[in-house]
């Protein structure tokens, strides 16, 4: 399968308008069925260290189990709060949707019992290679106008006891996704001057031996 130039530049419009959705944005539309397929389709099709595929997607829609993993939220952005006291935008940022967003989505890590080519060096590709289904998901997503924000201050231990996961799992994503009102044109924390844009030619370099 061949690919044209527009196709190109289109992947990376999407890609360049992809946003981490906050909470404020969300509405109440629900998500079509085939369209929460596409996103899961999408997700299972990363590419995996081994062909190990060592992904699991946890759909959470109860209101109960919703407002467990908000109280986990608000007791872990306490602690937070503490940490970044000295940046006075640190407590006027909604950093979640759990409630506001139709569909969270818990995307683990399962991992194997035996040994799994690639991963005999370098431990952590199983956890990658999830998280690349992450991506795949968010751009997927994005393509249907529908948006992801990806809620990282969790107590992990605590996610996996309410979602009632296997012994061995691992939380790498929560994910929580609906319709929102607008996609903001640029990055929010950017926008608000939380960090600096990184453009191509800060992270770019060449190995010790060019040099």
């Amino acid at each position: 399968m061949n690919f044209t130039n527009d196709d190109a530049a289109k992947l990376l419009k999407i890609i360049k308008a992809r946003r981490d959705v906050r909470g404020n944005r969300f509405i109440s539309q629900a998500i079509e069925d085939e369209k929460l397929h596409m996103i899961l389709e999408a997700g299972i099709h990363a590419p995996s260290v081994g062909y190990s595929q060592p992904w699991k997607f946890v759909i959470i829609k109860d209101k109960k189990i919703k407002n467990e993993l908000l109280e986990n939220f608000e007791g872990e952005n306490s602690t937070a709060k503490e940490i970044f006291s000295e940046r006075e935008l640190y407590k006027n940022l909604k950093l979640e949707g759990i409630m506001e967003a139709p569909v969270n989505i818990a995307v683990l890590y399962e991992p194997k019992e035996e040994a799994v080519l690639g991963m005999t060096s370098m431990k952590k590709m199983g956890e990658y290679s999830v998280v690349c289904a992450v991506q795949n998901m968010w751009l997927m997503a994005r393509a249907l106008n529908i948006g992801i924000g990806w809620v990282s201050i969790l107590d992990e231990a605590k996610v996996l006891k309410s979602l009632r996961c296997e012994k061995n799992s691992q939380l790498i994503a929560y994910l929580c996704v609906g319709y929102v009102d607008e996609f903001y044109k640029e990055s929010e924390l950017k926008t608000l001057g939380w960090e600096r844009e990184r453009v191509l030619e800060d992270v770019l370099s060449t190995s010790y031996a060019d040099r």
